[in-house]
């Protein structure tokens, strides 16, 4: 387990913020990623919530140098291993099942689940996770919950994900226990849909200037 705790961190530590994307034309993930990279942003969640995703993730992986892509939004097993199948460097779970986890022990690509409350993070340092996603950041009580956890929890790393934007981002990153944010403003639907990838790098150069 600490070897793959040391790769999560090598791919988090990349850079203030990941990008949570949800790809709805794997077509335009190759340009979509190569203009993240561009801004400095490497690491790429690509969430499994389209039918697209697994596709946009095999492209990403195949196609674009400096990218390390990640799937998100794994339910179980299952998809564990399909998006191990198709590239992904890391894994990402809004929670976590005995499933997803027995699923993680058997792949050396390795997990961030997610966790909202106190009892969750305990559950999952049992089972070997320092590294955690808390989620819905905002809606579970933000960069004050995350704070009040760094004593008690000392130990933990979290990256912080849903409802985080540019405006609060740094509220996180200034946190002892956060390694990085993620977050979908970096990629915005309209800048997707008309491939204004110069935009895209734009923000993702705003992002990357973060401080983590």
């Amino acid at each position: 387990m600490a070897g793959k705790t040391e790769k999560l961190l090598s791919i988090l530590k990349l850079q203030p913020v990941v990008p949570v994307l949800i790809v709805d034309d794997a077509k335009s993930a190759v340009g979509l990623a190569r203009a993240l990279v561009a801004g400095g942003l490497k690491a790429i969640e690509i969430t499994m919530r389209t039918p697209a995703a697994l596709d946009a993730v095999k492209a990403v992986a195949a196609e674009v140098e400096g990218a390390n892509v990640g799937a998100g939004t794994i339910l179980n097993a299952r998809d564990f291993d399909a998006a191990v199948k198709a590239g992904s460097t890391f894994i990402v779970s809004p929670g976590s099942t005995p499933g997803v986890l027995a699923a993680a022990n058997d792949s050396p690509v390795p997990l961030l689940p997610g966790a909202a409350t106190a009892s969750e993070v305990m559950t999952l340092r049992e089972a070997g996770y320092d590294v955690l996603k808390f989620f819905p950041a905002e809606q579970a009580g933000g960069a004050a919950y995350l704070k009040a956890l760094s004593s008690p929890l000392a130990g933990t790393l979290f990256c912080p994900t849903g409802g985080v934007s540019l405006k609060n981002a740094n509220d996180y990153l200034s946190l002892p226990n956060v390694v990085c944010v993620g977050g979908s403003w970096v990629a915005p639907k309209d800048l997707v849909a008309s491939a204004d990838w110069a935009g895209i790098t734009k923000l993702a150069s705003e992002a990357a200037a973060l401080k983590a």
